[in-house]
């Protein structure tokens, strides 16, 4: 007799979500993710060269139960953070996962000396939006035909001044307001 699928959906009940720092043994569930949620995902050879570049990355992976549900990247260059990628597996959509992911992004730029955050989103990405203006991002631009498979522009965004303490501010009461609870691994990347 066949078994069952797995229901792999969370319960109403707030989540225990880990966020470590990602890993090569990561890999195989951040490509199962990205490829479910973007239409032309990076590639294995590409997150490998990302995560070797450590002294100008950080990469994380959020886990439930063991389970990647997520991922984000940020790049840095000078005194400014750039969002490189943020997914979240669509089964954990709407359970803040995307939300913890920014925190951790965002105190890894302060904490790395940045000033500013920036990253670019699909026009058509109204969620997304609207969680990066909580963080504080305003439309700065447009990059014309950015997602060359759709032929979809991107809304340039950022965030200034997030050395500031009033963005310290920010950044507690978002983590106040995320049911359940984020546990960080403060380990180095390396």
């Amino acid at each position: 007799m066949p078994q069952a699928p797995v229901d792999r959906r969370p319960g109403q009940a707030a989540l225990a979500v880990q966020i470590v720092p990602m890993r090569r043994r990561h890999l195989r569930s951040v490509l199962h993710i990205e490829s479910q949620v973007y239409p032309r995902p990076w590639s294995l050879s590409l997150f490998m060269s990302e995560l070797a570049l450590r002294s100008t990355r950080a990469y994380y992976v959020a886990r439930v139960d063991g389970l990647v549900v997520g991922y984000a990247g940020l790049m840095l260059t000078v005194d400014d953070g750039h969002v490189t990628t943020i997914a979240v597996d669509p089964v954990f959509h709407r359970h803040k996962i995307a939300t913890r992911l920014m925190l951790v992004l965002a105190r890894e730029a302060r904490r790395r000396g940045a000033t500013a955050l920036t990253l670019e989103v699909r026009v058509s990405n109204n969620g997304a939006q609207d969680l990066y203006r909580k963080f504080g991002f305003a439309p700065a631009g447009m990059r014309k035909n950015y997602y060359v498979e759709t032929n979809e522009d991107a809304l340039v965004m950022w965030a200034e001044d997030i050395d500031a303490d009033a963005y310290e501010t920010r950044l507690s009461n978002i983590d106040a307001s995320v049911p359940g609870t984020t546990l960080i691994d403060e380990s180095p990347q390396w």
